[in-house]
């Protein structure tokens, strides 16, 4: 006997479903449960759906998916509905699913089942009071506002409302139509078709006999349950949709803030009846999609401002230096417009110099972009005058003091006083000089040639904003042919839960991990590092929320490799240059500093306090009996090739006077005298040079030293007689 015999005794029919076709293929007896004639057919989706009852086949699809996520058996009752609406038998549906090169198919069984008592609710559209009924629906409305609720942006919601799986009557696909003046155009659409499908049009008149636009007039929705109805009631517009193939057409009204702002349209490939129920559905459906569109809208078209805010208030990219090369990142923060008080500048002045601005005005919102925006063009205009660093800056504090002054009362003043920090260099790209002056801002950081990462102390003042009358040191140092200096706004160190120390040492690292790359490489890895991929701005896409702005600018003055320290021979390591002001004796506690973070791997830490002493001897020495400024060179080099033994610190502290130091015996009472002396005892060389216009006093300390070399001196003493030692050192 043959198996389709078996099955067909039993009232078993066998079926066939896969992911490509999307038919379902029925043998004879399948077809005959199914209220068809009893011949092998295939069937269509909408064919297929419109005969089961709408609460079964949600049910249904659900056990399917979780059969196939899980690769188990799919078993459902499900009732067969009849042309004329009611249940013709139940039938149990079996399907086991299987997958082969990307495809998956669903073979199973229909069997009938005896017959029970049909309930009112039994037709193909039942009123919708059963309970499991009301518990699909409020399933549905649940997880649709949720999703709707957390879509961002207008293609996302397009997106999440074509997945949706209304109970019943799930639409094949969508288009969403919004009003714009006398016209109607589409927003976006999603659905069941080929990818080079195009809508029937773009954009038609408003008073154009088509559903859509009647809903836009009249603010009521359109319902058509089959082709023969929608060309008998819009016989004109007929043509744009019936090559699409559809059933059925709801059209419902989006209404915001009580205007009907647009139209939703929901498309059908298997009739749908349009009950009450299933209206109701659809309008709430629509109601959520209304406010989810509006407030992507409102989104987007605040991102669009950020951007355009943005764009007009910071370089759009870093202008041509010669002699350097210039790297820019801004990273905005999440909050609000997504705008806020960092920027960055770079401000071109005669003889080929140019300024560097890195500044933050305190707050996030737009009256710190406000006052952003004033205070660069303030400190852009002060800078292009040709003003000194520390003028700029205290112009700038004045500028912003002012504005304060000047604010209506209740909009701020002094009862909402914004201030300012900002970092100010002037470079000449051709020496490497930099004068820097600091208002409360972080101070700037080098990368010297071996990698090392070196916060370069300088002297500050207080932010702007803060005292009309403050004062703003300048610090001059030198960035040698080769090295990085990175400027920075305190987001980068903050972002992610950090302070600043912890901030330091991650971005230490992330700086020596990517320690041989380009610059623009570079900025893209210590930004990523920090907070994560796809989060710069060159300027570009506004990235993900964010804690606080990120502003990074590096500098690099044009050298082989401009930085990356593979590319320097292992001679010269490290190099930093100071200058101590007569009138700024403060700033011998700034040079120690410098000196002890240029040392900061020196193996033997009592080298590193004999070497604070004596630049601070050697410095306070030429404060004290010459006339003029002092410049300090601190340099580690390593002779034998080998970054960690056998290196070499050299110090020069250089001035203009021709007097040279004489060593004398202080007694036990004196409170000066003991400078060389100092020197004798914990250099291992030292000696005092004539330049023309002046002299260097120099000391040097070996690091493990051992027995020198063929090329190396014997380690010594000054380079002048111990027999006049009557002069003061």
């Amino acid at each position: 006997m043959r198996s389709e015999d078996v099955l067909s005794a039993t009232a078993t029919g066998l079926w066939r479903w896969d992911t490509a076709s999307k038919a379902l293929r029925v043998d004879a007896e399948a077809a005959r449960l199914l209220g068809f004639d009893a011949v092998d057919t295939t069937l269509s989706p909408g064919a297929t759906r419109a005969r089961f009852h709408p609460v079964d086949w949600v049910e249904m699809i659900e056990i399917v998916n979780l059969a196939l996520t899980e690769g188990t058996l799919a078993e459902v009752v499900m009732r067969v509905i009849g042309d004329d609406g009611r249940v013709l038998r139940r039938i149990r549906v079996r399907a086991r699913p299987h997958r082969h090169a990307g495809r998956v198919t669903l073979i199973g069984t229909l069997q009938e089942l005896p017959e029970e008592p049909r309930h009112a609710d039994d037709t193909a559209a039942p009123p919708r009071v059963t309970g499991d009924w009301r518990r699909a629906r409020e399933a549905f409305l649940l997880d649709a506002g949720r999703a709707l609720a957390e879509a961002r942006s207008t293609s996302e919601v397009l997106r999440v409302a074509g997945n949706l799986s209304m109970p019943g009557f799930s639409p094949n696909g969508l288009v969403v139509f919004t009003a714009e003046g006398d016209w109607l155009k589409i927003v976006g659409f999603q659905g069941d078709r080929p990818e080079d499908e195009e809508p029937p049009f773009e954009e038609m008149p408003l008073d154009t006999p088509y559903p859509a636009a009647e809903v836009v007039r009249t603010g009521r929705a359109v319902y058509l349950s089959s082709p023969k109805e929608f060309r008998e009631r819009y016989p004109l517009t007929w043509p744009l949709v019936s090559r699409f193939g559809l059933r059925s057409w709801a059209y419902v009204p989006l209404i915001t803030a009580g205007r009907t702002t647009g139209a939703w349209l929901a498309t059908f490939d298997h009739r749908v009846a349009f009950t009450p129920d299933e209206r109701s559905i659809l309008a709430t459906v629509a109601r959520m999609l209304a406010q989810a569109l509006s407030r992507a809208g409102t989104q987007e078209s605040q991102r669009e401002l950020a951007v355009g805010l943005q764009r007009a208030m910071l370089p759009p990219v870093p202008p041509e230096t010669p002699g350097m090369t210039v790297a820019a990142r801004y990273v905005p923060t999440g909050g609000g417009l997504q705008i806020g008080g960092d920027w960055y500048d770079m401000i071109p002045l005669p003889s080929d110099r140019v300024a560097f601005v890195v500044g933050d005005v305190q707050g996030h919102d737009v009256r710190a972009a406000s006052l952003m925006t004033q205070l660069r063009i303030a400190l852009r205009a002060y800078a292009s005058e040709g003003h000194h660093p520390d003028a700029v800056l205290s112009r700038g504090s004045r500028f912003l003091a002012g504005l304060a002054d000047q604010r209506p009362d209740g909009e701020g003043g002094e009862d909402d006083p914004r201030f300012a920090t900002v970092l100010y260099i002037e470079a000449d790209p051709a020496s490497g000089t930099l004068d820097i002056a600091r208002a409360g801002h972080q101070e700037p950081v080098t990368r010297m040639h071996d990698g090392t990462m070196m916060t370069r102390t300088t002297a500050g003042g207080l932010p702007l904003g803060v005292s009309p009358d403050a004062d703003y040191p300048i610090t001059r140092i030198v960035l040698e042919p080769g090295e990085l200096m990175m400027l920075f706004t305190d987001g980068l160190l903050e972002t992610g839960g950090h302070n600043l120390e912890t901030g330091w040492q991650r971005l230490r690292e992330a700086i020596e991990e990517h320690v041989s790359e380009d610059m623009e490489t570079m900025a893209d890895s210590v930004i990523q590092a920090v907070h994560g991929p796809s989060s710069h701005y060159r300027p570009g896409p506004l990235s993900d929320r964010r804690e606080d702005d990120i502003v990074l600018l590096l500098l690099c003055r044009n050298g082989p490799g401009c930085g990356a320290p593979a590319l320097y021979p292992p001679r010269q390591m490290r190099r930093a240059v100071m200058t101590i002001a007569q009138a700024e004796p403060e700033r011998i506690s700034l040079a120690r500093r410098q000196l002890r973070e240029l040392m900061h791997d020196w193996s033997d830490p009592e080298q590193v306090d004999s070497a604070e002493l004596m630049l601070s001897e050697m410095v306070t020495n030429v404060l004290v009996h010459t006339d003029g400024d002092a410049v300090a060179v601190a340099e580690i080099t390593a002779p034998d090739g080998d970054g960690s033994v056998g290196r070499r610190l050299r110090v020069d502290v250089a001035d203009s006077s021709d007097e040279l130091p004489h060593r004398r015996r202080p007694g036990e009472l004196a409170s000066s005298g003991r400078g060389l002396v100092l020197l004798e005892l914990l250099a291992h060389a030292w000696g005092v040079d004539p330049r023309g216009e002046g002299k260097t006093t120099w000391f040097e300390l070996y690091e493990n030293p051992g027995p020198p070399g063929p090329d190396e001196p014997e380690p010594r003493g000054p380079l002048f007689p111990e027999a006049v030692p009557d002069f003061a050192a």
